[in-house]
């Protein structure tokens, strides 16, 4: 190939490459969005194994998007207006038919008829309204750069994406704590609960890492550690003790200022 063609493809490739870096983050933001879409799918089709399993999925996904933005050094508006956009079907819309229909089949439930309709299932849809509004004030709330106000949409999501796992682990020992997280009050409770703390002026911290090194990251290491052991022991029921542990944390976090 002669040099002169050479230096001129080399601009060419750089700009390419450049066009393409910034949208990485973009595309794997789109992927936890089309994982929400297929969440919504699965529940369509009977199957809620699969509906939180794909939230789990996003989740991932949620995670990788915002470290190649960090990585790549490709940070756009768009992306992050767009990674909010993906939270709330991921996070909000999806876990709140999950929930929906945990309720339906939940026991120790009364029917509450309006219009020919029992309106108590309906009280999951609470969770996409609280994570649409946790978004839109993250959006614009100039504290969370660094940490969080209030329970991310992706942790009460994924608390409540476990839960159909949960209850298929849990089947066969028919145990008390089986009929406790199976019962009507239990998934409405939880969804009250999570979804006023998603807007809470509740301190929590992030698991954005500047570096790897232990020092100035104790708390998300001894975070990490903790979930792990959970998962190895309980496995999916460990889901919401990862979540209390990750608010009892950020409340010693915030009582004893560790960064």
């Amino acid at each position: 190939m002669p040099s002169y063609l050479c230096l001129e493809l080399k601009p060419f490739i750089r700009t390419l490459f450049m066009k393409i870096k910034n949208h990485i983050p973009n595309f794997i933001t789109l992927m936890n969005l089309f994982s929400g879409c297929l969440s919504i799918l699965f529940f369509s089709q009977g199957n809620l194994k699969m509906a939180g399993t794909m939230i789990f999925i996003a989740a991932v996904f949620d995670f990788f998007d915002g470290f190649a933005a960090r990585l790549l050094k490709a940070y756009s508006k768009i992306g992050a207006e767009l990674d909010s956009l993906a939270d709330v079907v991921s996070f909000g819309v999806a876990p709140g038919f999950i929930v929906y229909q945990l309720i339906i089949e939940s026991h120790g439930r009364q029917n509450y008829i309006l219009f020919n309709v029992d309106i108590i299932p309906f009280l999951a849809f609470i969770i996409p309204l609280f994570a649409a509004l946790r978004l839109a004030k993250f959006n614009v709330d100039e504290r969370q750069t660094t940490s969080f106000i209030g329970l991310p949409s992706p942790a009460a999501g994924l608390f409540f994406a476990a839960l159909p796992l949960i209850k298929s682990q849990l089947y066969e020992g028919q145990s008390l704590f089986y009929m406790v997280v199976t019962n009507t009050y239990f998934y409405i409770g939880t969804a009250i609960l999570l979804s006023l703390l998603m807007v809470a002026e509740l301190p929590l911290f992030a698991m954005k890492f500047k570096s790897f090194k232990i020092k100035g990251n104790e708390i998300r290491y001894l975070f990490i550690s903790i979930t792990l052991i959970l998962i190895l022991t309980l496995q999916f029921v460990a889901v919401p003790f990862i979540v209390l542990t990750y608010l009892f944390l950020s409340l010693v976090v915030f009582l004893t200022d560790i960064q």
